[in-house]
């Protein structure tokens, strides 16, 4: 049996520094804490007694961490695990990464030690050192909403590729010359094939995409209401604007609301729409245009696959699509005839 001693050793410092980093102490560093947190996954070291006595019979538990849980869309994919799960006979233990990797290291670790039977994990747009370990250790894992890079683990994503395409051709038929985006962080695969599908349904009208035109956000509600705000700075703004992401729509809205008297009339001067289809979205004046994501599928899929790899049976990767509902916030233009 790995004892704390054998993680210390692994990890190059003393035993006390050890157990203090396991156990969440506050004075210790997040470097400290990362290295040891590795080496007690990688020796399989299990402090807790019911890891222990359940280990050949399982806990019928399933942990699911996830990047954001102030972002409407994960609260509502964590209700679909949980719906899901529990129809299946299992609990579900939710950890709330912060889109910070220490903090998701810090779940997957904690979440491994009570012995779930399986992790379902939205990942940080920075992949956590502890994850690629599960992965390479073979724990039953399934990623979901974004992949993460170089994790040997299958994953359930929704493919918007189809729902932009149509969108900017809507924003082109209806009269739209120049059209921007604000999407994530450039290292995020989802941020990163929102932008590609964008670009790409542009360069099917001979639009180019400028690099002026492109603006990244965190995924979190002020950076929306910033990259809005940046774009519509100069002399020359867009009259159109995709936002990628439903809590960066919030903040962009927001600012929208919060500047009437100098920003854009939407949609006479500025055409809206959104990657995320929040409930309240079509209750605005005027109704947000937005790509509805398969959210409760995405999370039922996810538990499915899950179990499928609990059972030892195998799992490939699955793409589902998404449906774009046309609203007032992307309506012709007064004065553009069709």
């Amino acid at each position: 049996m790995t004892r704390i001693k054998d993680v210390a050793l692994a990890a190059g410092v003393a035993p006390s520094s050890a157990s203090r980093a396991l156990t969440g102490h506050p004075h210790v560093s997040p470097e400290l804490r990362a290295r040891v947190e590795a080496a007690a996954l990688r020796l399989n070291y299990r402090p807790n007694a019911v890891a222990r006595s359940l280990r050949s019979t399982g806990t019928r538990t399933i942990g699911l961490v996830v990047s954001d849980l102030l972002n409407p869309f994960f609260t509502e994919l964590a209700r679909a695990v949980e719906d899901a799960a529990r129809q299946a006979g299992f609990s579900v233990i939710v950890g709330n990464a912060d889109e910070d990797p220490a903090q998701q290291d810090h779940y997957v670790r904690i979440l491994l030690e009570r012995q779930v039977d399986g992790l379902i994990v939205v990942p940080t747009t920075e992949t956590s050192p502890l994850l690629h370990e599960a992965a390479r250790r073979g724990d039953h894992l399934v990623l979901v909403d974004r992949p993460a890079a170089d994790v040997d683990a299958p994953s359930v994503l929704a493919d918007g590729t189809d729902a932009i395409t149509e969108l900017v051709d809507h924003l082109v038929t209806t009269g739209r010359q120049d059209i921007a985006i604000i999407t994530g962080p450039d290292r995020a695969g989802s941020s990163k094939h929102r932008l590609s599908a964008f670009r790409d349904a542009l360069a099917r009208h001979a639009r180019p995409l400028p690099p002026a035109r492109v603006r990244h956000g965190d995924f979190r509600r002020s950076s929306g209401s910033t990259e809005l705000a940046a774009l519509l700075a100069g002399n020359s703004v867009p009259d159109a604007v995709f936002v990628a992401n439903g809590s960066m729509a919030l903040g962009a809205i927001e600012y929208l609301a919060t500047h009437r008297d100098a920003a854009p009339l939407v949609p006479e001067s500025l055409a809206v729409a959104v990657f995320d289809d929040l409930p309240w979205f079509s209750l605005l004046s005027p109704t947000l245009t937005a790509i509805e994501q398969p959210t409760a599928a995405l999370g039922r899929r996810a538990v499915e696959m899950l179990l499928d790899r609990i059972a030892g049976r195998p799992v490939s990767d699955e793409r589902l699509g998404c449906v774009l509902r046309l609203r007032e916030s992307t309506q012709r233009p007064r004065g553009v005839s069709r």
